[in-house]
């Protein structure tokens, strides 16, 4: 049997949704741990290098300031998402993750959430290693959750565009202004040298992207005009007619055909005379134009046409 998350609380609504909860107090944990081997040697090596050796994520290839090779491994894509600089680091990160994924997780469910939360950090981790050394040779070990939250912080923005976010408690913005204001600065922020992850940070902002685009189970208008624009461009166009709504024109004209008057025939001057080239003008002037435009002399003329004809 599948066991769902169903949160309780306000219609439904959990405050602290349990992947939220587990995280907030994961982080917490391990910073207290960060905290206690701040002040604790093994052999003469202090706790923090050896939480920054095996915990953090390593640069793959160089050497770290102490002249030692950096030692990166596979699961330093996980375990870096947990350890924090600071208390304010730490802060940050946990109250951006509450504020934004509170919504996301109670919607999606704790098992979604949680895979998702994981890929963004996992592919923040990939960005960092893997583009830093293009743009700097000081490389160093990268450590905080907010590649993963720039992942939730997309969520959020596509998910709930118009919500809006009182800046300092007071200010009114809309989620999709904030965020993508955010991501701008992000972008425009990346430098050689830098002590802040920005390439982490776009690394899951762009992974959460690609995730909510790729999942079908998820629908959000950004999605949905995309998508109806693929649409719309995939459709075979109509060959080009010269012909196209010739036919229309013609239906138009009929319905302006008054009828003509009777002439005499027996009517004998220069003028009653008919040649070929006259009829063919006045028939184009009546598919331009219509019946009803041409003169009381054109209209004799194509009368007396007809009749001889018949």
């Amino acid at each position: 049997m599948t066991n769902y998350y169903k949160p309780a609380g306000f219609g439904r609504f959990s405050f602290f949704p349990p992947v939220i909860k587990y995280l907030l107090i994961t982080n917490g944990a391990v910073f207290l741990f960060q905290l206690l081997m701040n002040n604790l040697k093994f052999g003469g090596i202090p706790g923090w290098y050896i939480i920054d050796h095996w915990l953090a994520l390593n640069p793959i290839g160089g050497v770290n300031p102490y002249g030692q090779p950096y030692n990166f491994q596979i699961w330093q894509l996980i375990t870096y998402q947990f350890l924090h600089g600071g208390f304010a680091h730490i802060f940050f990160n946990m109250f951006a993750l509450w504020m934004f994924g509170i919504e996301v997780e109670n919607m999606w469910g704790s098992k979604k959430f949680l895979t998702f939360y994981l890929i963004c950090g996992v592919a923040a981790g990939l960005s960092q290693i893997f583009i830093t050394p293009l743009l700097t040779d000081q490389l160093a070990v990268t450590i905080g959750a907010s590649g993963a939250i720039y992942g939730v912080l997309i969520a959020f923005g596509l998910l709930f565009p118009n919500r809006y976010i009182f800046l300092w408690f007071f200010i009114p913005v809309k989620a999709k202004y904030l965020i993508a204001f955010m991501i701008l600065i992000e972008f425009f922020a990346i430098s050689p040298g830098s002590n802040v992850a920005h390439l982490a940070h776009l690394g899951g902002a762009f992974a959460g992207f690609i995730y909510l685009m790729l999942d079908k189970d998820i629908n959000f208008d950004l999605k949905n005009m995309l998508r109806s624009n693929a649409l719309r461009s995939s459709r075979p166009s109509k060959p080009f007619n010269p012909l196209s709504g010739l036919g229309d024109k013609f239906k138009k004209k009929a319905t302006d055909v008054q009828e003509a008057k009777f002439y005499d025939i027996d009517k004998k001057d220069e003028s009653s005379k008919v040649n070929q080239e006259e009829i063919d003008r006045i028939l184009d002037k009546i598919s331009r134009s219509g019946y009803q435009n041409l003169t009381e002399e054109e209209k004799r003329i194509l009368f007396e046409a007809s009749k001889k004809m018949r």
